[in-house]
């Protein structure tokens, strides 16, 4: 009785090991596995404007349209819509590129601000 009490026990420890030792995958790795290879747009937003459609029918050839940021404010990066950070723009070979300087919580995210 005794050696099959021990070899119970055993074969929970054996169980207990392969289920949560270190071989096993955390959770939070595997559900990152499902989607680490999806598509995702990322949008970097420098700032909004709302206009009177008599002010868009007038746009032409060298108009400007004032957004509603200042020049030294940051950008909002966007994951399919969804903000995720802040950065500042700057260029990398003659294009635009954008400078995180401001992961935003993901208490803090909404579909645009933050």
């Amino acid at each position: 009785m005794e050696e099959q009490e021990a070899a119970k026990a055993t074969d929970v420890a054996e169980v207990a090991e392969t289920t949560v030792g270190p071989q096993a995958p955390a959770a939070d790795q595997t559900s990152l596995d499902l989607v680490i290879d999806l598509p995702v747009r990322m949008t970097v937003e420098l700032g909004r404007a709302e206009l009177v459609m008599r002010e868009v029918l007038a746009l032409g050839t060298g108009s400007v349209i004032e957004l509603d940021r200042g020049t030294n404010d940051p950008a909002d990066i966007l994951v399919n819509g969804r903000l995720i950070a802040r950065g500042d723009l700057t260029s990398v070979d003659d294009r635009i590129a954008v400078r995180i300087v401001e992961l935003v919580r993901p208490a803090a995210r909404g579909s645009r601000g933050g």
